[in-house]
Parts: C-alpha cells; structure tokens; sequence
C-alpha cells in the first residue's frame, strides 16, 4: 500500500469522498454532518491523502490544522472492496507518523454516534483515541461523538 499527498484531482477519489458524504447524510441529520466537500478538502490548511495498491484506490484520510500543536482527522474513508483489508490502519498510523514529524501533539476527531460509526469509533479507540468533549467550532451533538489523542 502506497500513500501520498493527493491532490483531489483523480476521478477516483473523487467519487469515493461522494460515497463518504452520501453515507454520512444517509446515517446522519444534515445538521450533524460535518464531513467535508471536495472544494473544502482543498483548503490550505488540510492535507489530503489517498491510499493505494497500484492504481487502485483503496482509501482516504485528510488532516486539518486546528493551530500549530492540533490537528483534526477528516474524510477518513475505506474504498467499498478495500474494507476490513487493514487500509484505515494503515492510514491512521501513516498519519499520526506524520503529525509526530511535524511536531503536533494532539489529534482529535468527530464520529457519528450511529450504529453505522461503530466500526469506525472501534478502530479509534484501538488507536488510543478517547472521548471527549467538543472542540474546535463543535458543539454538543447526540448524534456526534469527539475523540482525541495526544502524541507524547
């Protein structure tokens, strides 16, 4: 598996971040979801990455600069036949490999708290991740779950 700094332009990724906003409207209220565009990912202070196995996208995973020590995991999403292959550990520890370079140190995260985000909230905490309150510009949500993680 391959992964790179992306940007946006493969018809590929851009379907699969349509597949994530779909289920993310799908599993959630439209006030709750907080799952971005492709022009959004576009902005200076995201970097996006996609994972490969040669020219087949096997899944995403964006970090966003909350300030110079936090950032926050955005678009993490795992291709329909990739899933359950190891792909979003692999991005994970891609990308907290790469907020540890960069000196951040903190990461946090909003889920979804639907049954649907199970699997996703459980590869989180296998990673160290802990709930918490809201942060950044989020507010108290049921139907939201906030998860950090400092790097040490």
């Amino acid at each position: 598996m391959e992964v790179i700094i992306d940007d946006l332009s493969s018809g590929k990724v851009i379907k699969l971040l349509e597949e994530h906003l779909y289920d993310m409207y799908a599993n959630s209220p439209p006030e709750s979801v907080h799952a971005l565009d492709v022009d959004s990912l576009k902005s200076p202070e995201i970097t996006f990455f996609s994972c490969w196995v040669g020219d087949e996208l096997q899944g995403c995973l964006a970090i966003k600069q909350l300030t110079s020590e936090h950032i926050e995991l955005k678009s993490m999403r795992t291709s329909n036949v990739a899933r359950k292959s190891g792909v979003a550990s692999h991005l994970l520890t891609h990308v907290i490999s790469i907020a540890r370079e960069n000196g951040y140190r903190t990461v946090s995260l909003e889920t979804g708290s639907q049954e649907f985000f199970k699997p996703a909230r459980n590869l989180y905490e296998k990673f160290g991740f802990r709930y918490c309150r809201p942060f950044a510009d989020y507010k108290e949500d049921p139907h939201s779950r906030f998860m950090t993680r400092e790097l040490g």
